[in-house]
């Protein structure tokens, strides 16, 4: 666009490096209490940028091209080792006062719409550029997905522009899932935490992290990396409605048939509603994954590359600790680093086993941190670029950094007489006998 106006539409975010210390300087004015130097949650708005220098090397080796990235997966192995002893602290806190952020809720709502709307415009400005990085490997299932999906696109008449609904397709995902994300904050700090200032602080937060800009060299809003957003979204959503163990469970049933992984936080989730609901979420997640799997296997069948992309998922070696790794990774940075996957593999297993028993009962905030502590530890032992799934759990990371004291925050009972899946069932059954023209059993005195 040319023009004297066009000046006025030439916005571009700054480069990562500058984006990263702008949004810190940020973070230390909105949300760190100078008051209160000492309290942990001015320490876990600092920790939130700890994982970024490892990020901004990796994307320096790759620009480089001349040097391997070893030093960037080291700096997030650290990194990720200080959330996970983080997760497990935060079981031993129950007094966590709660601390406004320094701006009222008025101006943190106008700031974070409008970093919403600035990176929106910006991803909306990029150009349909698509450069293919085998180091960015898709969830095997989103891979195949959309691989099929390309391919009708390219079958569609030459009026279409395949390539180029293909990028918007991602765009609109992408930006969907984080909206997603920032209202399911707000919705968490309003209901659950009882302070809506709090989940727009939480919410305005997210937009103002780097990691989102970082993950992505090339692209704002991290476009082609949609389903790195997508299970934080739906995690977030899951909290959200912990008080309903069925719409959780779709939910992680849901995240679980898309990306693999949360079918490791079923443990946890187990235990946090046993004898409140354990039953229905069960149940629910696992109809949701089912479907999930069953129609995906379907689409490939029908395609003819069943066979093929099952093969292809049975041959990774970055979900099969027991295999050398071949992409790049903290496990290929090393000729002899591999050897030792395994064994963190296995102290992995036992940590999610041991969720299962451990705390006893389980509150809001236990679930947060072991939610967000099992997921750190997929990436010690995940091939591909581990430590760098930072959008996985972080929605839920600044939940457990801006949360209050949740100890009485646990699954409610399940009352017969105003449950509304039990009501449902007993109007099917009314139905079921009026059609087959029984008589109801005479009620019990």
């Amino acid at each position: 666009m040319n023009g004297p106006g066009a000046v006025f539409l030439d916005f571009n975010l700054p480069n990562a490096t500058t984006w990263f210390y702008f949004s810190w300087l940020l973070a230390m004015a909105l949300f760190v209490k100078f008051s209160r130097l000492l309290s942990v949650r001015n320490w876990d708005v600092l920790s939130l940028f700890f994982l970024v220098p490892g990020l901004l090397l990796i994307l320096e080796a790759r620009s480089s091209a001349r040097t391997t990235p070893w030093l960037g997966y080291l700096w997030l192995f650290g990194g990720s080792l200080y959330l996970l002893v983080r997760c497990f602290w935060d079981l031993a806190l129950v007094r966590r006062p709660a601390i406004a952020p320094n701006l009222n809720l008025s101006g943190l709502g106008w700031l974070g719409g409008a970093l919403f709307v600035s990176l929106v415009t910006v991803a909306v400005r990029q150009p349909n550029e698509h450069t293919e990085d085998e180091s960015q490997q898709k969830p095997t299932l989103i891979d195949t997905v959309q691989g099929q999906g390309e391919r009708v696109l390219q079958q569609a008449p030459r009026v279409v522009n395949s390539e180029e609904i293909r990028v918007w397709v991602e765009r609109g995902l992408a930006i969907f899932c984080h909206l997603a994300i920032v209202i399911g904050l707000v919705i968490v700090g309003w209901r659950h935490f009882q302070d809506t200032h709090i989940g727009v602080a939480a919410a305005t937060c997210y937009l103002l992290l780097p990691y989102v800009y970082l993950l992505l060299p090339h692209t704002a809003l991290n476009i082609g990396q949609w389903h790195h957003a997508l299970p934080g979204a739906l995690l977030v959503w899951a909290i959200a409605a912990y008080r309903m163990p069925t719409i959780s469970g779709l939910l992680l049933g849901l995240a679980t048939g898309t990306v693999y992984f949360p079918v490791l936080l079923l443990p946890l989730w187990l235990s946090f509603y046993r004898g409140r609901g354990v039953g229905r979420f069960l149940g629910a997640f696992f109809v949701t994954a089912g479907v999930c799997l069953g129609g995906i296997s379907l689409l490939l069948w029908w395609s003819g590359s069943l066979p093929e992309s099952w093969r292809a998922i049975m041959s990774l070696a970055d979900w099969q600790p027991w295999m050398e790794p071949r992409t790049e990774g903290f496990w290929t940075s090393m000729a002899w680093a591999w050897a030792y996957r395994l064994p963190v593999f296995v102290a992995f297993v036992v940590m999610v086993g041991a969720t299962l028993f451990w705390p006893k009962p389980k509150n809001l905030a236990h679930l947060l941190a072991l939610t967000v502590a099992v997921l750190v530890g997929v990436q010690f032992w995940y091939a591909n670029q581990g430590g760098a799934y930072v959008l996985w759990y972080l929605p839920l990371l600044l939940l457990l950094a801006f949360r209050p004291n949740l100890s009485d925050r646990q699954p409610l009972p399940i009352v017969a007489e105003t449950d509304w899946l039990a009501r449902l069932s007993r109007r099917v059954r009314r139905a079921g006998l009026w059609l087959l023209h029984l008589p109801e059993p005479a009620a019990r005195v």
